[in-house]
């Protein structure tokens, strides 16, 4: 995803060097009030204070991202029910269905594009996305974009 000429990517945490997970941690700690200032959360979490500045824009944990339209793209089994499922778990989150594409099954599997708003939902998008991919007749689910 580009945006104002910065280029942004989705990375498991075990992949990234350790301070970005401090400086994240640091900011946790200042979002859910455990630290009141940027020099006690920086200490806390084992960083300076010119690292947590250097990197507090760069990094982001998946759910705290600004968007709220959420984009993935699923190959399904072509087996009853499995659409249904999968919207299931996301009215249970309460993320609101923008837009459903789906292509004609061949060879017994069909690709499936899911739009969603997730302003409202109530798990984070990370368990919703968990739940989905471990529904029967889900072959694959891919995120595609996060706005």
């Amino acid at each position: 995803m580009v945006i104002n000429n910065s280029k942004f990517y989705v990375v498991e945490a075990s992949a990234l060097p350790e301070v970005y997970i401090k400086v994240a941690e640091a900011k946790r700690l200042l979002i859910t009030g455990e630290c009141r200032t940027i020099n006690e959360a920086a200490k806390r979490s084992g960083i300076s204070r010119s690292s947590y500045y250097k990197y507090k824009d760069s990094i982001f944990e998946f759910h705290e991202s600004k968007s709220n339209i959420l984009t993935f793209m699923l190959i399904l089994h072509h087996i009853s029910g499995t659409l249904s499922r999968i919207l299931e778990k996301i009215a249970e989150c309460n993320a609101n269905i923008l837009t459903i594409n789906q292509s004609i099954p061949q060879d017994d599997e069909a690709m499936v594009s899911i739009s969603i708003d997730t302003i409202s939902m109530n798990r984070s998008q990370e368990e919703l996305l968990a739940s989905i991919k471990h529904l029967k007749g889900v072959k694959a689910l891919r995120l595609i974009s996060h706005f």
